[in-house]
């Protein structure tokens, strides 16, 4: 008998780093659930890996409402679709410092590169703890390492920092071959990263995709760029 392909969804999947872990994905056999935040830029998006001969799934997950991420879980509950992978890819980022930076930026940063990686998460490791396999992979940043400095806008680099404080809880709560890992995609020529960025989005997915499809003895709870672990 056949078995059945693995099922990951990705935030933020509709551009960048997210549309390339999808397409990278999906040429290794995963069936996707290409994630945005309006139903519009997800289908966009499905639309374009489709004239390379990838299929996708488009579904519209709103990060920063935890009703938008209850009704995709749903959703896809309802189409029998069991995530197997999570990748908690979408993210904002705002300039300013801690004092300087407006005061629903700050929310916003919090609830979509913090909460919305809680939410998506409480939506999914349950079944994936059940089933007794799942991986999951918080796309993070240098920016929100302390070993780093911090050295990046504050809501992004505080909103990172408490992305990767809840991977390492997370870490301790797994059971079985359930694996949660934070990484560090580098500085990626994607819209937030900007044009000057020396690595492409399918040179930062790299890494993405490795946490994504981690064997049984790979690790769990840790934090990598170029599949070297950094310090927190």
């Amino acid at each position: 008998m056949r078995t059945p392909a693995r099922i990951a969804l990705v935030t933020g999947g509709n551009r960048g780093i997210g549309l390339a872990t999808c397409a990278e994905l999906a040429r290794r056999g995963l069936e996707v659930v290409l994630a945005a935040r309006k139903k519009a830029d997800a289908l966009a998006a499905a639309a374009e890996l489709a004239a390379r001969g990838l299929s996708v799934r488009p579904e519209e997950l709103d990060l920063a409402s935890e009703a938008s991420v209850a009704a995709c879980a749903e959703r896809l509950r309802d189409a029998g679709c069991a995530v197997d992978v999570l990748v908690n890819n979408g993210a904002v980022l705002f300039e300013g410092g801690v004092l300087s930076t407006a005061n629903a930026e700050f929310r916003a940063a919090v609830d979509i590169n913090l909460l919305g990686a809680l939410w998506t998460t409480r939506a999914f490791a349950p079944d994936m703890l059940k089933r007794g396999y799942g991986r999951i992979v918080n796309v993070s940043s240098g920016w929100g390492a302390f070993s780093e400095g911090l050295d990046g806008p504050a809501s992004y680099s505080i909103s990172k920092a408490a992305l990767n404080a809840l991977t390492v809880s997370l870490a301790r709560e797994l059971r079985g071959d359930v694996k949660v890992n934070a990484c560090c995609p580098g500085w990626v020529r994607t819209r937030m990263g900007g044009a000057d960025a020396d690595r492409a989005p399918e040179e930062g997915a790299e890494v993405v995709v490795w946490l994504a499809t981690l064997p049984a003895e790979g690790p769990s709870g840790g934090f990598f760029r170029d599949r070297t672990p950094l310090e927190w």
